[in-house]
């Protein structure tokens, strides 16, 4: 019989263990397949494009439908996917051209792949059309690759690279209200190509003013309210390029995102 101490020392480890297991390899990553439940939202077709996406008409929008987004072929792995192609957003005029799903989202778990065709590329994942988590090759501070946006620092060492298919996956909690008053910020966890990178991370505002999303010009990004919105692509003139998208609709009463 092992000594109390040491049983004490291993239900310890185990409960770190389970506490903290990482997700399943096969739901995380590049090409996972959707969990039970999701629904998927960009299979790299124009008709799920068109069923289920839309221009978001924020203050500087000034393309018009049908989206001017391209399914263009895989460069990798074959088929096709879309592109963030639309010349109103030329020279990185974001809210010119963005696309945002119909359906909009509180709580969710979402798995989304995203290619940069070329050094520099930018775009952006916007989670309730709120919330940005970056997409911008090249840039490793608190505004670069996988940051949620000036909250956190950029975990650039889990980037693929030019050329390469990179994949978030995500599940994001709302924020809370109380008498019409803020009373929880929005919380976020991240895997980034299969590694885990933000853990319960705080999202304090809407950064990025009035033209990157909405609440974005209330109170200087402070004045989140109380709405769902849709899941948001950026547009900025670049060619980005994603694929396998799906989402889950959650019910997180507990502030908890860890997965």
């Amino acid at each position: 019989m092992k000594p109390i101490h040491t049983l004490l020392v291993l239900s310890a480890s185990l409960f770190a263990v389970t506490a903290f297991a990482a997700a399943p390899a096969d739901q995380v990553g590049v090409a996972a397949k959707p969990i039970a439940g999701a629904e998927i939202i960009l299979d790299g077709t124009r008709e799920m494009l068109d069923e289920k996406w839309t221009y978001w008409e924020g203050p500087r929008f000034s393309s018009s439908l049908p989206i001017k987004w391209k399914i263009v072929d895989d460069p990798v792995d074959g088929g096709t996917c879309v592109m963030t192609d639309d010349r109103a957003a030329d020279g990185g005029k974001y809210g010119t051209a963005d696309i945002v799903t119909k359906k909009p989202y509180r709580d969710f778990r979402l798995h989304i792949e995203f290619l940069i065709s070329k050094p520099g590329g930018n775009s952006g994942v916007y989670l309730q059309n709120r919330f940005e988590i970056q997409v911008l090759d090249g840039d490793k501070s608190k505004h670069g690759m996988g940051a949620v946006i000036n909250e956190t620092e950029s975990p650039y060492h889990a980037y693929n690279g030019v050329g390469k298919w990179n994949a978030y996956d995500i599940v994001f909690r709302a924020a809370r209200f109380r008498d019409g008053k803020l009373v929880e910020k929005p919380l976020v966890t991240m895997y980034f190509n299969g590694e885990k990178v933000h853990v319960n991370q705080t999202i304090n505002k809407v950064w990025g003013g009035p033209n990157s999303g909405v609440d974005g010009g209330n109170d200087n990004g402070f004045g989140i309210t109380d709405s769902p919105q849709g899941l948001k692509l950026q547009c900025e003139g670049h060619d980005v390029r994603y694929r396998n998208a799906w989402i889950k609709e959650l019910i997180l009463d507990e502030a908890e995102t860890d997965f």
